[in-house]
């Protein structure tokens, strides 16, 4: 049962709204420009293109092309890929939908690897158990703004010839071995949406610095139109996932705070870190050696050998005291969800599940052990940069209190 309110909550700024944004005037003032302008089309405009070179040099790469969505981003990387029918791309089981059908609509099978239950990260290990003669590409999915172990994952990988894309849609300025994510592996894909650390509400970057692999990016963005060229023509089967310039200009300004939204969100969840210290069954989030985590989410780690009913008891209480929170980030690994169990895909045809080898497609629960152990032990906390110290001071006691609750 939950808790009663015996105690004044502390309203935690949202993400969702403009409490735990960096809207301001600056993303005015260019929204401005272009509505004066009269030109909305990133085709004629010129911020969309400002976002891009800038998000590039941010990073230090060659080539950044924005387009509509996270989804679209992580499409236009496999488009660029572009796997046979039937070959296989590993990834992980803990991650939104939106980075794995996009596997499926260019008919290429998701094979899912295991996680590590600390951070709930796909490892080079479990990729290793995955790889066949068929395997295509490696997508490796930064949860959270928590490095995956890219060097362990990329010496695999380069020893067999197979690319690897980065889903960095939580984990912008994140590093691991002092470098970014998404500049590590052959393409870095990167959201805007709505709680991401920057956002244009819905919107998406690629990032390479592959020429081959941008210029195919760029015509996917496109309906593979060649614009520039000197005859040009639909080269490929592609979609219009261009990006507007008004998310352009919202982009181009809340590209500029970004270095400070990501060290004050970094700050905070140090001072986080040591105000949970001590609390028995709670662990603060893992990071590896020599990475740099984020924080698009700060996850607790609760054991519930120690804290009674583990982590769902332990958010009741909390979302009693206005923490919102979310027990197993996901409610069951992605191969549960009916596109996959039911072969949901185009019509009646099943396709490309008809292509896979059965072993690719066996989502029998013993297979997955540590992925299942992630899910139940993870607790997601709300965050943001607008967090202050009463902010933080109020979550550290009402985790502290709810625990102290729970273990009597």
């Amino acid at each position: 049962m939950a808790a009663t309110l015996e105690h004044t909550t502390v309203k935690l700024p949202s993400d969702q709204e403009a409490s735990g944004r960096t809207l301001g005037q600056e993303e005015v003032a260019l929204l401005q420009q272009v509505i004066s302008s009269g030109t909305l089309t990133s085709t004629k405009g010129r911020f969309v293109r400002e976002l891009e070179t800038r998000f590039a040099e941010t990073l230090g790469v060659r080539h950044a092309h924005a387009c509509a969505s996270g989804t679209a981003a992580i499409h236009t990387a496999i488009a660029a890929i572009d796997p046979e029918p039937g070959e296989e791309i590993i990834t992980s089981p803990i991650t939104d939908m939106g980075a794995l059908t996009p596997i499926l609509y260019q008919g290429a099978i998701p094979v899912f690897a295991e996680v590590d239950p600390r951070t709930c990260n796909i490892t080079a290990r479990a990729i290793k158990r995955c790889l066949s003669d068929r395997t295509r590409a490696i997508v490796v999915t930064h949860l959270f703004g928590n490095p995956c172990d890219m060097s362990e994952i990329m010496e695999l990988a380069d020893s067999r010839g197979i690319p690897v894309i980065e889903d960095c849609a939580q984990a912008f300025l994140a590093k691991h071995d002092n470098k970014f994510v998404g500049t590590i592996g052959r393409v870095g894909c990167f959201s805007l949406q709505q709680g991401k650390h920057i956002t244009t509400g819905e919107g998406g970057v690629v990032v390479t610095n592959d020429e081959a692999l941008a210029r195919r990016m760029f015509l996917f963005i496109n309906k593979a139109w060649g614009y520039g060229d000197s005859d040009p023509d639909h080269y490929f089967l592609a979609l219009n996932y261009r990006m507007s310039e008004l998310q352009g200009a919202v982009g181009a300004g809340q590209l500029s705070k970004l270095e400070s939204v990501v060290h004050k969100r970094i700050s905070g969840a140090k001072s986080l870190d040591r105000k949970l210290s001590g609390i028995p069954g709670i662990e603060a989030p893992y990071v590896s050696p020599g990475s740099v985590h984020t924080y698009w989410k700060y996850c607790l780690r609760v054991d519930s050998r120690v804290i009674p009913g583990g982590a769902a008891s332990l958010a009741a209480r909390l979302q009693a005291r206005q923490v919102t929170c979310a027990p197993r980030y996901i409610q069951k690994p992605a191969f549960q969800c009916r596109v996959f169990t039911d072969q949901k895909t185009f019509g009646k045809s099943r396709f490309p599940f008809t292509l896979a080898r059965p072993e690719a497609i066996n989502y029998e629960p013993s297979r997955f052990p540590m992925t299942f152990k992630a899910l139940a032990g993870v607790l997601v906390l709300p965050w943001n940069e607008n967090y202050n110290e009463e902010h933080l001071q109020y979550i550290a006691t009402s985790i502290r209190e709810s625990a102290s609750e729970l273990l009597k």
